[in-house]
């Protein structure tokens, strides 16, 4: 048994300055909620190696691990994976931007396996992804629907 999500918001904001805002790695902790810190670790094309650390949870733990994302601008599309997988056998990631009426639709579509010995299920690690996944999702939206507001008042 595998874990899966497949998560998506309408953003009222050009493609543009949806893809750039969600794409810039270094300006996630100010983006996410759950993010300190994010550090490049290489970039090699397109390709692009980084460590992720949260903030530490309610039980202080401070979770951190490398991934690698792969943005592919032309197709508005992004495949990532993790290279440190932690308490997952594996997790990959699919980012997906769709032009529709309203704005742009982005979805994160997740597929994992929990290691046998992780504190946390297949579908318990699920639910907490779908559940926090919402809530990022919301914050993203605010951010970059401002920030579009932002810039048409100034422009």
């Amino acid at each position: 048994m595998a874990g899966h999500t497949d998560n998506s918001i309408l953003i009222d904001a050009p493609m543009d300055l949806v893809w750039d805002m969600t794409n810039d790695l270094r300006s996630w902790p100010q983006l996410f909620s759950e993010y300190a810190s994010v550090e490049v670790i290489e970039e090699d094309g397109k390709e692009i190696t980084f460590r992720l650390t949260m903030h530490p949870g309610e039980d202080g733990n401070v979770w951190s691990w490398v991934s690698k994302r792969i943005p592919d601008p032309a197709a508005r599309t992004v495949h990532a994976h993790r290279v440190e997988t932690g308490p997952f056998e594996y997790m990959r990631l699919y980012w997906e931007y769709t032009q529709e009426d309203g704005g742009v639709r982005m979805r994160w579509v997740q597929d994992f396996h929990m290691k046998p010995q992780a504190p946390v299920s297949d579908a318990g690690m699920t639910e907490h992804l779908n559940r926090n996944t919402g809530v990022q999702m919301n914050l993203i939206k605010q951010k970059v629907e401002a920030e579009a507001a932002r810039r048409t008042t100034a422009g």
